[in-house]
């Protein structure tokens, strides 16, 4: 793939990454904002300490909201396009379109779900401001563990595929892959700081809907960016069949006047 397709496939990502990033918002604003306000209320009624807000509510739930959500759309849609440009042909026997949505789904559940699985998102009044770096750290060990165990995955399936077909060498990695999270999730610790008297219900709800807001944010991405790497892929491969079909027109045109002395 040359460096000119790259760059249409990384603007057409980012704009795809905006889309996603857009409907993403609509539901973190419906969905998890509720939730949030829910948990400052019940550590507002349950702390003493109650600090200056540097950045009032409003501006968290509007502008800095959108903000965070948009500019992590686009930046998600330009490297997950850089790395269709490379996964193309090189996972299977899958066009655009469907590349785009495996590589979307498969993203979302190794960047996503299974560091999730571990290390859950939590509401604002839940754990200690103390021991976030910790947390942080341990969620983006996580995040790198799940991604580079896909990795090896998808190089034992294609190497497993000559001898087992592609379904069974499909199922072994993936049995694989499930085999060494559940050894990951084990050995790693956890992190358990849910305040006393929490209701269970609010956070099970703002998980839910942390969770929902990364659905929406990865399928969309996946649909839009699939729809429009098609198009575009499929223009190109056009354009470089109907130059093909002129230059052989001119070969033809170019030998036509030397045979014809030959026929006289």
């Amino acid at each position: 793939m040359n460096s000119a397709t790259v760059r249409t496939l990384l603007v057409r990502g980012m704009l795809a990454g905006l889309v996603a990033g857009l409907l993403a918002l609509v539901a973190a604003s419906f969905l998890g904002e509720p939730q949030v306000d829910a948990a400052i209320s019940f550590e507002q009624a349950h702390s003493h300490e109650h600090g200056e807000e540097i950045v009032s509510r409003t501006m968290q739930a509007t502008a800095g909201l959108a903000t965070a959500v948009l500019v992590y759309g686009v930046a998600l849609g330009g490297i997950a396009s850089l790395a269709f440009s490379f996964a193309l042909g090189r996972v299977g026997r899958f066009g655009p379109r469907a590349t785009a949505v495996l590589l979307s789904g498969a993203a979302f559940v190794c960047v996503y779900l299974v560091p999730f699985l571990k290390y859950p998102a939590n509401p604002p009044s839940v754990g200690d401001p103390a021991s976030i770096d910790r947390r942080t750290a341990l969620y983006f060990l996580m995040v790198l563990l799940s991604v580079l165990l896909a990795v090896a995955a998808t190089i034992l399936g294609k190497r497993l595929a000559p001898r087992l077909g592609n379904w069974y060498a499909t199922v072994s990695a993936v049995l694989g892959f499930a085999f060494v999270v559940g050894l990951a999730y084990a050995f790693l610790p956890s992190v358990n700081e849910l305040p006393e008297h929490f209701p269970a219900l609010l956070l099970w709800r703002f998980r839910v809907s942390a969770l929902a807001v990364q659905l929406v944010l990865w399928t969309a991405f996946g649909l839009v960016f699939g729809h429009l790497a098609e198009r575009a892929l499929g223009a190109r491969a056009g354009a470089r069949a109907a130059e093909g079909a002129d230059g052989a027109d001119g070969e033809k045109g170019q030998a036509s006047p030397s045979t014809a002395p030959a026929a006289n």
